[in-house]
This record gives C-alpha cells, structure tokens and sequence, in this order.
C-alpha cells in the first residue's frame, strides 16, 4: 500500500496485513503518547500528526514502513543514533516490522514535540 483512500486511522490500519497493522498500531500509539496538542488525520493516504505546521507521518509503503520524522535539526542530533538506518530525506524506512527501533522513534518523537520546526 503506498496511499490509501481511507478516511480514517482507523480504517487505514484495518486494511493493512496483520504484521504490519501491530507495528503501525504501535507507531500510532507512540505519536498519540509523545506528540501532544498535535491532531492526527489521513493525509496524502497516510495516518498525519500536526501541530502549528510541524507534521510527522507513518505509512505502508510497498516494500517499508516509513515514519515521517526527520527534520535537518533533529537529523544533526541524533546522527549517532540514526547512523546505518535508512534513510530518505526526513524519513526512517524498516523493511522488516520486526527491525524497528521503538526507542529511537519515541525519542525523535519527543525531541519533536518539544522544539519547533518543520519537518525538511
């Protein structure tokens, strides 16, 4: 699934095979803990956490799942950390589910949350 016509998280995250629903179910979860005041909604066929601009996103892609996150500042910060993951211009990419690294989203979610900006 590289974008969905759902109207909803709750619809985007049925639609998805059983592995991937948990590890998105989980992403989620996290945005929902560590982005506060931030609203969720689908856009451009993926699940969207905004506040005043800054927006993170997670979605199925085809052959990863993405999370959205990377802006140039928190690139820079946690660059240790991020080193030998892949990675596009402001998104992490997990080929298998089982690879993700929780701790490390939760982190680039807080670090987020708390300074301004706009994802790159």
């Amino acid at each position: 699934m590289v974008s969905s016509a759902a109207a909803t998280v709750d619809d985007y995250l049925a639609e998805l095979p059983d592995a991937r629903r948990a590890a998105l179910s989980r992403l989620r979860d996290l945005c929902r803990t560590e982005l506060p005041g931030f609203t969720e909604f689908m856009s451009y066929g993926m699940p969207t956490y905004e506040r005043d601009g800054a927006g993170v996103a997670i979605a199925s892609q085809k052959q990863y799942i993405s999370v959205y996150v990377l802006r140039d500042d928190l690139r820079a910060a946690f660059a240790d950390r991020l080193a030998g993951h892949d990675m596009g211009k402001s998104c992490l990419r997990f080929r298998n589910p089982d690879t993700i690294d929780y701790d490390l989203i939760r982190d680039l979610l807080a670090a987020t949350a708390a300074t301004p900006g706009s994802i790159c």
